[in-house]
């Protein structure tokens, strides 16, 4: 009686111990005898003791953080690039079979990809053209991935540490292009300007009221102030005519 009822209870832990609880996240790949049988899941399923053996799949988006590479580019200029890769596992059963460890293959690929990719672009698109090398990394990661059943859905570069000396020299080429804007900028409008007052000396010119009424207007903002000389224009047409007129005397 008291070996049948050690038997019974281990065959009860037995069946107890063989009873698991999958999330609605994860899937159960189970491996009988060493062969693949079926990826259970989610709910309640039962794993026969020392005959069948469970791998546990998260199939949430995985947010794999790419530490910093050295990378030269292709003007030779050495830099630091990071980056961060969002993927899912899509075939579970892959990623157990396939694979030997599916997120440090993944870590060690995204590293490789990352330096390549990076060292194939000049400096001027590695800081302008993140949209595209996203993109190409995103492409050549996946298609990488694809065979151990992970989706790469996106690659984010997250930042370019560029050396001290590049980093003076770029601050030097901004400003002498903002010193290079402004006296452009300055230059068309006093062009602008010289423009205008050539349009109204030329409708002075033919219009003498013009002329007179512009030298009011300099007299009254002459007299709006406590002046103690006041300067009067003359006319050079007068001025003309008088010396005419003395030198034919």
């Amino acid at each position: 009686m008291f070996e049948l009822g050690i038997a019974a209870l281990v065959g009860l832990m037995l069946v107890i111990g063989g009873v698991k609880i999958i999330r609605e996240y994860e899937r159960a790949v189970v491996l009988r005898l060493g062969r693949l049988v079926a990826t259970r899941g989610p709910g309640v399923i039962y794993i026969i003791p020392f005959v069948e053996q469970m791998y546990n799949i998260d199939l949430r988006t995985i947010t794999l953080d790419v530490p910093s590479q050295d990378v030269i580019t292709r003007d030779n200029v050495s830099v630091k690039v990071s980056a961060v890769v969002y993927f899912r596992v899509i075939k579970p059963e892959q990623a157990i079979v396939e694979v030997q460890n599916y997120l440090y293959a993944s870590s060690q690929l995204a590293q490789t990809t990352l330096r390549s990719v990076c060292g194939q672009a000049h400096l001027d698109e590695l800081l302008a053209e993140r949209d595209r090398l996203n993109e190409t990394l995103q492409e050549i990661i996946d298609t990488s991935t694809e065979p151990w059943g992970i989706k790469v859905m996106m690659v984010e570069i997250k930042q370019i540490d560029l050396p001290a000396e590049l980093q003076r020299a770029m601050a030097r080429q901004a400003e002498a292009e903002r010193l290079r804007r402004a006296k452009v900028i300055s230059a068309e409008g006093e062009y602008q300007a010289a423009a205008r007052l050539g349009e109204a000396a030329a409708v002075m010119e033919t219009q003498n009221v013009a002329v007179q009424l512009r030298m009011l207007q300099t007299l009254g903002q002459v007299g709006t102030e406590k002046n103690h000389t006041v300067i009067v224009p003359f006319p050079v047409d007068l001025l003309r005519a008088l010396t005419g007129g003395l030198q034919k005397a």
